[in-house]
């Protein structure tokens, strides 16, 4: 970026942070018309910043930052409306959300859908008692809206629909194709693939499988890193279950 820009009160989240010099962040955050991009907050881990309390991560902020090259200035942020508040699982769950964010979406790209979808998903993990079913949610949404859609209606290689009763894999690169049951592995039933495309999460076997389906789909396109949000969330879970 060659010129300068001035943005005031933009619908903002923070990310992620990291120290920057002597009392100074730097700040990955998502906004709703800029997209996801860094900001400096000079002086904010000083005892006196005035931005203690309010550089936080799933926070609704209004943000304003000078930006003259692909790293800005903060000059102000406030919260915006009621705090969420995220603890135990559904801090993990926001964290992984935050981390596919940072992973898939390209600097200054604004997709306001992205941001709103994302605004839904805090308040939905701030709520709601389903946390899977919100994290299914939001990797389908974010999925759709990168233009890596999957779709569950129809057969890649005849274009027939779904049929309820039959067997299909789905394969990245190809999409998804009929299937005999046991010839290989993650064979989704269509009635199953259905109700995954239609989000309805509410049976635990289309909540598994929707887990199973966009978690491939998301390995091959974070080229296979792992995520270390997941990998706490996964060791969460099993620390949850009885024993």
């Amino acid at each position: 970026m060659s010129t300068s820009r001035r943005v005031l009160d933009e619908p903002a989240y923070l990310l992620h942070h990291r120290p920057f010099r002597d009392s100074s962040q730097i700040l990955d955050i998502i906004s709703k018309e800029y997209g996801r991009l860094s900001v400096v907050a000079r002086g904010s881990r000083s005892a006196k910043s005035r931005y203690r309390g309010v550089l936080r991560p799933f926070l609704a902020l209004r943000m304003s930052w000078v930006i003259r090259s692909d790293l800005g200035t903060l000059t102000g942020a406030e919260i915006f409306g009621a705090p969420q508040v995220l603890a135990g699982k559904a801090l993990m769950s926001g964290y992984y959300a935050n981390e596919l964010l940072l992973r898939l979406l390209h600097r200054h790209d604004p997709q306001p859908e992205i941001y709103n979808l994302y605004d839904r998903t805090v308040r939905a993990l701030a709520s709601d008692d389903s946390l899977s079913a919100v994290l299914r949610r939001f990797e389908h949404g974010l999925l759709q809206l990168l233009g890596y859609g999957v779709n569950l209606a129809c057969d890649s290689l005849t274009g027939s629909i779904v049929d309820d009763d039959r067997y299909y894999q789905y394969r990245v690169e190809q999409g998804l194709v009929e299937a005999t049951p046991g010839s290989g592995p993650k064979m989704f039933k269509g009635s199953i693939l259905k109700a995954i495309e239609a989000e309805q999460f509410a049976e635990p076997e289309v909540l598994q499988a929707a887990g199973l389906l966009f978690r491939d789909v998301l390995t091959y396109h974070l080229d296979g890193r792992e995520l270390n949000s997941r990998k706490v969330l996964i060791d969460l879970q099993r620390n949850l279950k009885p024993s």
